[in-house]
């Protein structure tokens, strides 16, 4: 089991910044994949921003450019800071984190945990 627990988020203007915070504890696996996912309300779930064990990064094309997600993995952290906020990026975040392992050197994922959610809302 791993346990997620979330900070950060709030209300902040257009063009403002937030930064959220992720820490995983529990039976972390040295091959895994973090990253952030957010659910504004009537739509689907979709990722925002991920990052390997290894530091491969992944973004949506929607905040590229404005967000950078970062980790720490001696702290077992992912952190999202978030720059230039635009009333669409208004939802739930959510934090994840994908247990994974080598098959023949080739990390794959066998099993995802999620945060609680944490709201970040952009007034306009």
């Amino acid at each position: 089991q791993v346990q997620l627990v979330e900070s950060g988020g709030g209300l902040v203007q257009a063009g403002g910044s937030l930064r959220l915070s992720c820490a995983a504890s529990g039976s972390i696996t040295s091959i895994n994949n973090m990253g952030w996912y957010r659910q504004a309300p009537g739509k689907q779930r979709e990722l925002v921003a991920a990052i390997t064990s290894a530091y491969s990064t992944n973004y949506a094309d929607s905040v590229k450019g404005r967000f950078t997600i970062s980790r720490d993995n001696a702290k077992n952290t992912v952190s999202l800071q978030m720059n230039s906020l635009k009333p669409e990026d208004t939802a739930v975040y959510y934090c994840k984190y994908q247990a994974g392992r080598l098959h023949y050197g080739v990390p794959i994922y066998y099993y995802d945990y999620w945060g609680q959610g944490t709201q970040v809302t952009v007034s306009s």
